[in-house]
């Protein structure tokens, strides 16, 4: 065999092995991909557990779930995978139980370990509930996340300076506020279900409009018909207009959407009728007018519940952005803040 020979072997052995150890990191890469666990199943698996601890506590279910999609990166953190830690708690003097060390603002710091996530969950409430430095905390209601996390990061739970931000913004993104309603697990799932019949209707029944002619409001885009019904989009938000004898639960039931769900959608008790022409949302509304105008003056006959339909954003968001009190209307000439 020459010398030449031996080269090329030599070459395509390590070629081989060099292919064979790509290969194996992009089947590792793909097994670590499909094992990671989405926001989406994290709340879908622990949510009732938050519920359950909200009513015993009153610690809003969607500030325990935001923290725990934080501070354990949705249970893919390395501190929750091995030591079902998902809130980020250290040990304190008071702890007895197991222990694990982690590097967090200091190397090699000491934090609790479970022997469940539950267990994790149940320690998180308890740790809240007895800390003397989060009293001032429960002060505040059981459905208002905001000062809530404003109220974390002011007493220290957290060190980053937009940990109270962050909270927020993964409750708004994923309406985890709709866990802190009466019955919150059930109303939260519905809505999930609403959205996701929406969403396969309106890719199965979506044809050419049937008329471009309702589209008088600027902000109307008409999207779509099904069942006789023009599809619009106000705010990133799908509505129709009622016809002559709709009501909630024949719209509901023509949208694959229950008639309480659809009530929630569009801010109205159960006793509330429609008139032909209203606006009828037929997803949630937002929590603020996306659009680049910042300000409405209010003009003759508008209600703030007018107005959360007409910019598709929900009044109860409408009346906190405006620090309207409860059971206060609009005025003719009032400046409104949409966002």
């Amino acid at each position: 065999m020459t010398r030449n020979e031996d080269k090329t072997k030599i070459m395509n052995f390590f070629q081989k092995a060099i292919c064979t150890l790509l290969l194996s990191l992009c089947v590792a890469a793909v097994v670590v991909a499909q094992s990671r666990q989405t926001r989406e199943e994290y709340i879908e698996r622990y949510k009732h557990i938050a519920v359950a601890h909200m009513e015993r506590y009153g610690i809003p279910a969607s500030i325990t779930m935001a923290q725990g999609i934080l501070e354990s990166d949705s249970g893919n953190s390395r501190l929750s995978k091995e030591s079902n830690n998902h809130f980020g708690i250290k040990c304190k003097k008071s702890w007895k139980g197991d222990r694990v060390y982690h590097d967090d603002d200091a190397k090699g710091e000491c934090f609790r370990a479970y022997p469940s996530v539950e267990a994790s969950y149940a320690d998180h409430a308890e740790f809240l509930d007895s800390s003397p430095r989060y009293d001032s905390l429960f002060a505040y209601p059981s459905n208002d996340y905001r000062s809530w996390a404003r109220g974390l990061k002011a007493a220290g739970y957290a060190t980053a300076p937009d940990y109270a931000e962050r909270l927020v913004a993964i409750i708004e993104r994923y309406k985890l506020n709709m866990l802190d309603q009466e019955d919150g697990d059930r109303v939260y799932s519905s809505s999930q279900t609403a959205q996701e019949n929406a969403e396969k209707w309106f890719e199965r029944y979506s044809t050419t409009p049937e008329s471009q002619s309702a589209q008088v409001d600027p902000f109307r885009v008409t999207l779509s018909s099904h069942k006789g019904y023009n599809v619009y989009r106000t705010n990133h938000t799908c509505y129709v207009l009622a016809k002559e004898g709709d009501t909630y639960a024949t719209l509901g039931a023509a949208f694959h959407i229950s008639e309480r769900t659809l009530r929630k959608f569009n801010d109205v008790d159960k006793g509330a009728s429609l008139a032909k022409g209203d606006i009828v949302y037929i997803e949630r509304k937002k929590s603020h007018w996306e659009g680049n105008a910042m300000l409405h003056i209010v003009r003759r006959d508008e209600t703030l519940h007018s107005l959360s339909q007409a910019f598709g954003i929900r009044e109860r968001s409408l009346a906190r952005l405006n620090s309207l009190a409860r059971g206060r209307d609009v005025i003719h000439g009032q400046t409104i803040k949409l966002r």
